[in-house]
């Protein structure tokens, strides 16, 4: 194969279509920064709502020639144009060349609930010249499910242009619609007004006509001229904020820079000093992935600086759903616990309280998804508050606890200890069958028919490659349950809930012995996909054990004959593991969830083989998913790829066609890769930190900066030794925190002689 350091793949999601995005703002165009109506992926969407549906610049009457463009950070972009001046008249060589007589237009913009766009037109020559420029611009208020297709909501769309005072204009977009609905048991009328409005100011007047700004530009030799372009948006009643300064590609100035920069200051740091190995690459993947979560925050629903929530990707989930936001702030967990307490506070304010069925909602559950778009919004669909999943209820429980874990701050975890046992008390209720596994099944006419973890809806197939009707209990949907039900009785305990902790923990325990009778494949050697209708067993060789050696529902045995299956050439890749086994016959390297690899699910796995002290597959797990990173725009792992193996004839993997970048849980996949590498368990109730490194020889040092504990902050160098054990140093401590060496009190391998041998070596200085 190449080698790294000669490669030169770069493989570019959707390259295509160039996006930027900021809260609830996504400007999708062509490379060239255009968006044409006739592409359905072109527009700039605000709320889900495609506000902007054509708009690019001309000069002349003509595109002007790229000279070059590119995002500059996940809110901003900047595009240089030429054009040669009108008015030229040199000889037909060279010299007639844009590139040596030119009209540059500079295009730089940003996002964040609008588009603030500032354009230049520059004169590079040493003649006068004039020019005409026009923007072509129109709206349209399609959802993004409506655009390409057959439209469902039809409004009022109003356009008005005014031109003011001295330099400045305003063209205002108007919508309002009306949808009276009525699905099953749920009936109303709904209505959206939403809009956006551009202020222009520019150096020479502005007219208006067929849909075209137009603008005449005189420029003296080596002159410039200047536009300013705001477009605000404004939902519902509400006008949005759009704080960005002209100019400001960067994002220094504003309020939601000045936050995001708060949160990549104040969140734990990773540093490498080597650069002849992977280090230098581990490095960027975590720098991109901590940039990324931070890119992803949708800062309307900011509770202060230390609760705020993640949306689950760009383009395509530029909203709230609840599993992916649980999943991101949990795996995230290293670099701050703002994330999860806004992921807990915002799913416990949205919890179901009354039976639903075109929502799939009981009471309890917690929310799969809440859109904003038109067609949502106006309950042409049931998603701008559906419940169809089973993992957020699952994942909540969890959560709570990893916050304990983190803080051991009784009033910031206390308000979510009730919606947590209510979504437990769903699971029992409305999942748990007569046998008492756990399965989903769809009650809504349009809802989700797959409600686990993989929710496309040919994703659960028998070993024949056919479908598996619901209702469905799927092997991780056991293990969640079981990780969440004792996870959560420790929480109980702390906090004096005797009863309720111990019926919990019975429970588990109960579910795990059912689960090794009922789901293991004693033949192959590793647990079944699901149980069906009929309860019987799905055969199917997949992923899904990767969460249940992620749970601890193992036995250790168990999970090692799990672990070397896992790793079998037909599920892993050599970039990761497989959603489906290439043997079977529905494996397809492109289908959303029979084939391709999914970041989130790996990082996973690596992490529950640190539990298991499987530390060889750890370490070979953990190493593809950087390097496969590195394959990708940015250093960035996107939400899926394609699952074709890591060989001479296929050099690199294919893409999902659709899937986000940067999303949500695949940005947080690599901070749980180091905080499984590092065996960090942090035990705040006793201001504690337990540690279990075990660095790999292409990661031989590396330091971790501000690792807050409870009230506490650490720094900690970890080293490789060379007879390949990983030693550590406090470099810095800053309050109230004992470091321990010992396998967190999760692990299923460690015995009693490590764990007295560790903590007597945590006694010595330094650590």
């Amino acid at each position: 194969m190449t080698k790294a350091d000669e490669s030169l793949v770069q493989l570019q999601p959707r390259h295509d279509v160039v996006h930027i995005s900021r809260g609830r703002t996504i400007l999708a165009t062509s490379r060239e920064g255009a968006i044409d109506q006739t592409n359905g992926a072109h527009g700039l969407y605000v709320y889900e709502t495609r506000m902007l549906s054509r708009y690019s610049w001309l000069i002349e009457n003509q595109l002007p020639q790229l000279a070059n463009a590119s995002p500059v950070g996940q809110h901003s972009w900047l595009g240089y144009f030429i054009h040669k001046p009108p008015n030229w008249r040199g000889t037909p060589t060279r010299d007639t060349n844009p590139l040596q007589q030119t009209i540059e237009m500079r295009i730089s913009r940003m996002v964040g609930e609008g588009l603030h766009e500032d354009v230049e037109i520059s004169n590079h020559t040493q003649i006068a010249t004039s020019v005409r420029i026009a923007l072509k611009v129109d709206a349209s208020f399609e959802s993004r499910r409506e655009v390409g297709g057959k439209r469902r909501q039809r409004g009022k769309l109003r356009r008005r242009w005014k031109e003011l005072d001295g330099d400045q204009a305003k063209l205002i977009y108007e919508y309002r619609a009306k949808h009276r609905y009525k699905h099953q048991d749920d009936e109303g009328t709904v209505e959206i007004d939403r809009g956006i409005t551009l202020t222009l100011r520019s150096e020479s007047p502005a007219k208006y006509r067929s849909a075209q700004i137009f603008f005449a530009v005189n420029l003296p030799p080596h002159g410039t001229w200047h536009a300013c372009l705001r477009w605000q948006a404004h939902v519902d009643g509400n006008q949005l904020p759009l704080t960005a300064n002209c100019d400001d590609l960067n994002g220094c100035s504003d309020e939601w820079s000045k936050r995001q920069l708060a949160f990549m200051r104040d969140a734990a740091e990773f540093g490498i000093p080597h650069d002849d190995d992977l280090s230098a690459l581990v490095h960027r993947v975590l720098s991109r992935a901590k940039s990324d979560l931070a890119g992803l925050r949708l800062f309307d629903l900011d509770k202060g600086e230390h609760n705020w929530k993640l949306a689950a990707g760009v383009p395509t989930y530029l909203a709230l759903f609840g599993r992916d936001t649980l999943a991101a702030a949990w795996q995230a967990s290293l670099l701050s616990q703002n994330m999860t307490q806004g992921a807990l506070s915002i799913l416990a304010k949205t919890q179901a309280v009354e039976r639903n069925d075109w929502r799939d909602a009981q009471p309890g559950r917690m929310l799969h998804e809440g859109h904003t778009d038109p067609v949502s919004s106006l309950n042409f669909t049931p998603e701008s508050l559906y419940y169809g999943a089973v993992t957020t209820s699952l994942l909540y429980p969890i959560s709570v606890a990893e916050l304990w874990h983190w803080t051991g701050d009784r009033d910031r975890v206390r308000p979510f200890v009730e919606p947590a046992l209510k979504a437990l008390a769903w699971a029992d209720r409305y999942s748990r069958d007569k046998n008492g596994f756990y399965k989903y099944k769809t009650c809504s006419e349009q809802g989700m028919k797959n409600q686990g973890w993989k929710d496309s809806s040919d994703a659960i197939v028998y070993e024949d490659g056919s479908q598996v009707a619901d209702p469905i209990g799927t092997c991780e949907m056991q293990a969640f349950v079981y990780a969440a039900k004792l996870h959560f009785a420790e929480v109980l305990w702390w906090f004096g809930r005797m009863q309720e902790a111990e019926r919990l923990y019975h429970d588990s325990q109960e579910l795990k012995k059912r689960f090794h009778e009922k789901f293991w494949m004693e033949d192959e050697g590793y647990i079944g996909m699901a149980l069906d209708e009929h309860d019987r067993l799905v055969r199917s060789v997949s992923s899904d054990p990767c969460h249940c050696v992620l749970s601890g529902i193992l036995d250790s045995e168990m999970a090692r004959r799990v672990a070397n299956r896992l790793m079998q050439p037909d599920l892993f890749s050599g970039w990761g593991i497989r959603t489906l086994s290439s043997k079977h016959p529905a494996y397809n390297p492109f289908a959303y969830h029979r084939g391709t690899v999914w970041p989130v699910e790996n990082a996973g796995c690596v992490l529950g083989f640190a539990r298991y002290g499987l530390h060889g597959e750890m370490w070979r797990l953990a190493r593809s998913m950087f390097e496969a990173a590195s394959l990708f725009e940015h250093d960035r792992l996107p939400e899926t790829f394609g699952g074709h193996p890591r060989d001479q004839r296929h050099p690199f993997p294919g893409l999902y066609a659709n899937a986000d970048s940067p999303q949500a849980w695949s940005a947080s996949a690599p901070i749980t890769v180091m905080q499984a590498l590092l065996g960090l368990y942090p035990y705040a109730p006793l201001d504690t930190l337990f540690l279990d490194p075990w660095l790999p020889d292409w990661l031989p040092e590396i330091t971790l900066e501000r690792l807050k504990v409870g009230k506490a902050s650490v720094t900690l160098r970890f080293r490789r030794k060379q007879k390949g054990e990983t030693d550590y140093h406090i470099e810095d401590l800053q309050g109230t925190l004992h470091v321990i060496r010992q396998p967190s009190p999760w692990s299923l391998t460690a015995d009693w002689g490590e764990r007295v041998k560790d903590a007597v070596m945590s006694l010595l200085p330094g650590k």
